[in-house]
């Protein structure tokens, strides 16, 4: 078969000022999965919606099929797979009614829709829950629905935007083996993420930066660039974020993350690992250097000219936290159930200032009622929640004074502008007139809003509308940080700047509770516990849980392994009981 998409010179620009795509030339092939990868607002959405003819380009020609999408866009569609960012179905309508749907959109000849039904059920494992409201399913469950009603029709061409944005490791891992399946069957897939270790799988890589193609092949050609050049830092001596912070610093640094107790770097081209040792003897920081195997991640980063830095304006903004010898969160016993469904049953931990604590686990494990237990958000059923000393049963106002909330979805006003949003929070929180416009005139700073604020915040992308969720949950100085999957869906270097701020406020004092569905973001954390049917069935730190799940065969885990391989095994244990 021959290539399905052909791009050539494509541009695109909406206005006078904003330009997503400029002279873009790539191919599909059939058979293959390519990736389409770059940071936010780099051109991904606006090409895949040019490929389906819903928009065309301002210069530039896209073959589908044969077809040009300027004047065969109906025929194009009819072929094509589309499955976009945002969840497009129908939350009020079942399972089965959204296929239904979608085959009478379709076409879909009444006689051939039983089998085709029960074909994609099977393949996507929802064939046990075709009367739940699509509204009421996992994300997961939700994305696999999309997927389904996307191959009513087997197209010769699957485009997915960003389909795995919100899922669990779990529910990750089924996505790709079905689209692995599909592509065995010379479908060919446009795969768009953000998340770099889903790039890595890709048999092709078409990477975006501000509108302009910076490189297309093979994943394993952009990860030879940093051959050589990855290290990390293992024996640290003291507190991990702040020796992360000083190594960003470093001249010879392109990026780092945090790993467990240990760092990863990418260093410059031509710098040796003995400087980076020379340099951090000097500063009294004692570590021991290793050669680390390079990543696609890493290469991106790298030739995005290196992450964001060390240092956060933010934190430097914020007061240190005094200890007063307490936790700062504590769960105590907490259950909740509604009716005879138990969501989460004997929940008890407790985080003390200045620590990075996760709740990771499955959609639909607890994870997100717990989280809302502790915020003063949902009633316990049983048992006690507290924050910086106060009971959220008896003292909610006392506790909610002292912590600050960013919500799974973005929950500030779209109607109103960035200022607007800032204003409005600190009224909610109770600051004078003078502390209202100091911390205001901060989170400008620190987020660099000054050219947003009279923004209409829906229309901002959504790392600024991240960023401006953080700014108003902590513009009060609050003791405890509750951050439910903060991240989602932005990309590494987005990722990376939230995390020096976050960690900027630990190292202040600030304590911190945190879910998230990405595995490399949770090795962030100082302790975490995995949460699965409502129980917590393993705790510790990313290394001691990576070491849980080690194996003869598999003697080096990633975190995305342990969470699996317990969840697995949690699972054999029920059935044996």
């Amino acid at each position: 078969m021959t290539t399905l998409v052909q791009i050539a010179d494509v541009s695109k620009s909406f206005g006078a000022d904003v330009h997503a795509l400029c002279d873009i030339t790539a191919a599909v092939e059939p058979g293959t999965i390519t990736g389409l990868v770059g940071p936010d607002g780099a051109g991904k959405t606006t090409l895949m919606r040019l490929m389906t003819g819903l928009m065309m380009p301002d210069n530039g020609t896209i073959s589908v099929f044969g077809l040009d999408t300027k004047h065969d866009a109906e025929r194009i569609q009819a072929s094509v797979g589309y499955m976009p960012q945002r969840f497009g179905l129908y939350e009020d309508l079942k399972v089965r009614e959204n296929l239904e749907l979608y085959a009478d959109l379709r076409g879909l000849p009444a006689g051939e829709r039983a089998a085709v039904f029960a074909r994609l059920l099977n393949f996507t494992g929802l064939a046990l829950f075709t009367e739940r409201l699509a509204g009421r399913l996992s994300g997961g469950m939700k994305q696999k629905l999309g997927l389904a009603c996307a191959m009513v029709q087997t197209p010769k061409l699957l485009l997915l935007d960003e389909p795995s944005v919100g899922v669990d490791p779990i529910s990750r891992r089924e996505l790709w083996r079905m689209i692995e399946e599909l592509a065995g069957q010379d479908i060919g897939v446009l795969w768009s993420t953000s998340y770099l270790d889903e790039a890595e799988k890709c048999d092709r890589v078409i990477l975006l930066n501000e509108g302009t193609m910076v490189f297309c092949g093979k994943p394993a050609e952009m990860t030879e660039r940093v051959a050589g050049r990855v290290v990390r830092l293992t024996n640290i001596q003291g507190r991990r974020r702040k020796l992360l912070a000083t190594t960003l610093g470093l001249a010879g640094v392109v990026d780092g993350v945090i790993q467990g107790s240990s760092i990863r770097l990418v260093l410059k081209a031509g710098m040796d690992t003995e400087d980076i040792k020379r340099v951090l003897s000097e500063k009294s920081d004692i570590v021991d250097i290793e050669p680390a195997a390079p990543r696609f991640e890493d290469a991106f980063v790298d030739h995005l000219g290196g992450g964001p830095g060390g240092y956060s304006k933010l934190a430097e903004a914020m007061a240190i936290v005094a200890d007063r010898g307490q936790p700062v969160i504590e769960a105590r016993g907490l259950c909740k159930k509604f009716g005879d469904f138990v969501a989460a049953q004997d929940m008890t931990f407790s985080i003390p200032r200045g620590e990075i604590f996760g709740l990771l686990g499955p959609n639909g494990a607890g994870k997100s009622t717990t989280f809302k237990m502790l915020c003063g958000l949902l009633p316990p059923t049983s048992g006690e929640g507290r924050v910086a000393g106060f009971d959220l049963g008896r003292a909610r106002a006392d506790a909610r004074g002292r912590l600050g909330y960013m919500a799974q979805k973005f929950s500030l006003y779209g109607d109103l502008s960035v200022l607007q949003n800032l204003e409005f929070f600190a009224g909610v929180y109770g600051l004078g007139r003078a502390e209202r416009k100091r911390q205001i005139d901060a989170m400008t700073d620190a987020f660099d809003f000054k050219s947003h604020l009279k923004a209409s915040t829906r229309e901002l992308p959504l790392g600024f509308k991240q960023r401006l969720a953080l700014a108003c949950a902590v513009m009060h100085g609050p003791e405890a940080l509750f951050l439910d999957e903060p991240t989602s869906g932005v990309d590494p270097i987005t990722r990376r700047e939230f995390w020096t701020h976050i960690n900027g406020l630990v190292e202040r004092g600030v304590s911190v509770l945190v879910t998230t569905h990405f595995m490399e973001e949770a090795e962030y954390c100082d302790r975490i516990a995995l949460i699965y049917q409502g129980r917590r069935i393993a705790n510790g730190s990313p290394d001691e849980l990576k070491a849980q799940a080690a194996t003869p065969s598999l003697p080096d885990p990633t975190l995305e392994d342990a969470f699996i391989a317990m969840v697995e095994a949690s699972d054999a244990d029920a059935a044996a009981a």
